[in-house]
């Protein structure tokens, strides 16, 4: 999923059967079809047929595992609202690639407010944290500033739409 940007496509349209399908691949995504299809009530043909469908038109856009941070040695996770100096096009599309290309980033959103976008951040320590900063934020002359908020307690985490 590294660099996944929101598409414009439309909404595509989903039944119910659709709904329970995509409910049950976001708890366990390496269900069988066979598995699959005891859990939403239908055929495993017919779930491989929608699991095909929903791939295609891009209501999955991935199939990932989710790691622990800590247990991949990055105790630190860091949200980090930036405002940019100037919000000229070409200035905030080069801020996206640059966001893109920080493998410290997980997840990087525009947004409106009181921020220009929203940062999250996973290194090891304090230290790793401090040298992102220096490599990617200060070193950027349209950063007009950042702040930091450092994460005591992941209190919910559940990466899946409610469908």
């Amino acid at each position: 999923m590294t660099g996944t940007q929101p598409n414009s496509r439309s909404a595509v349209p989903l039944d119910e059967l659709d709904r329970r399908i995509l409910a049950a691949l976001q708890q366990d995504n390496r269900l069988s079809f066979a598995e699959l299809a005891e859990r939403v009530a239908s055929s495993a043909a017919s779930c491989m047929r929608r699991v095909k469908r929903l791939r295609d038109a891009g209501v999955i856009i991935a199939d990932v595992s989710i790691l622990d941070p800590v247990a991949v040695g990055k105790s630190l996770t860091a949200v980090i609202n930036i405002d940019l100096e100037a919000e000229q096009r070409d200035l905030v599309d080069a801020f996206k690639r640059q966001m893109r290309a920080a493998p410290e980033v997980t997840q990087c959103y525009m947004v409106t407010g009181g921020a220009d976008f929203v940062v999250i951040v996973n290194v090891e320590d304090i230290d790793a944290y401090e040298a992102f900063t220096r490599k990617w934020l200060y070193s950027n002359p349209n950063i007009r500033k950042f702040r930091s908020m450092i994460m005591l307690d992941r209190v919910k985490f559940e990466p899946r739409v409610a469908v």
